[in-house]
């Protein structure tokens, strides 16, 4: 890491040194993402910039297809290594990944890397259910429900499907523009899949204790679920703020 972990503040004294080959500084958390996507990247979608307060460094894995990474292919955790090495180059001090799906190279790349890593936001649901009554469900909206496999969540800390309602947007009408790339989408009908969805789980689980956003993409309509459902709503987001709550602490300062 380069010079002192923490606040620079300015006017700070001392000897700062920088380790050779990082040619950037500042950025507290290193997005990986796919490289070939094709379709309307929102504010609040986690490679959209203007979701954060703080700088981001985002790296494409390279040559890395949404149906690759779904597929989780063995050749697919080299690629992750080449970009995270990049990242961590830049001197970035925690990890995370544009997509739920990631997660299935969780434990790899955790021991691989030298920085902290979540690369899911599937990774927090051990914590969510830690908060919730022992038999509160969660609802879990995803992506690909194919694709969220035993192996998917136990790579994420859960091992038991159980507690769970699951509910797939694949293939609704609008939202399923983001696996297929056609490149535009209708957002107010995404909006509408997204929240009728969460109402969906809840209907069929009236004591749902909260609702995680397995998906990067549907951050912009986290605030929508919430307002709909009444529930406490966890994605990306809650995932990356919390990393860089931990990663990047100010000092307090004020009266007393």
């Amino acid at each position: 890491m380069a010079g002192e972990y923490g606040y620079f503040a300015p006017g700070a004294g001392g000897v700062i040194s920088q380790p050779a080959g990082q040619n950037a500084a500042g950025f507290p958390i290193g997005i990986l993402y796919i490289d070939e996507v094709n379709y309307p990247l929102l504010p609040g979608n986690v490679v959209n910039a203007c979701t954060y307060s703080y700088p981001v460094a985002m790296e494409p894995v390279e040559g890395l297809t949404i149906a690759q990474l779904f597929a989780a292919g063995d050749e697919v955790l080299p690629m992750l290594l080449t970009a995270a090495s990049k990242l961590q180059r830049k001197g970035v001090r925690a990890i995370t990944g544009a997509c739920g799906f990631f997660g299935n190279y969780q434990r790899e790349m955790a021991s691989a890397l030298d920085v902290p890593v979540a690369l899911s936001s599937l990774v927090q649901l051990p914590w969510m259910r830690m908060l919730l009554k022992p038999a509160q469900p969660i609802g879990v909206l995803t992506a690909d429900l194919s694709s969220l496999t035993d192996r998917l969540l136990a790579a994420c800390g859960t091992t038991s499907r159980e507690g769970l309602v699951l509910r797939d947007l694949r293939h609704a009408e609008a939202f399923s523009c983001i696996l297929e790339g056609r490149g535009t989408f209708d957002n107010e009908q995404v909006r509408r899949e997204v929240v009728s969805a969460a109402l969906d789980a809840q209907r069929e689980r009236p004591d749902l204790g909260a609702i995680l956003l397995e998906c990067s993409d549907m951050p912009p309509y986290a605030v929508d679920v919430q307002r709909a459902t009444g529930l406490p709503v966890f994605d990306f987001t809650t995932l990356i703020d919390f990393l860089h709550s931990a990663v990047a602490h100010k000092p307090f300062s004020g009266f007393i």
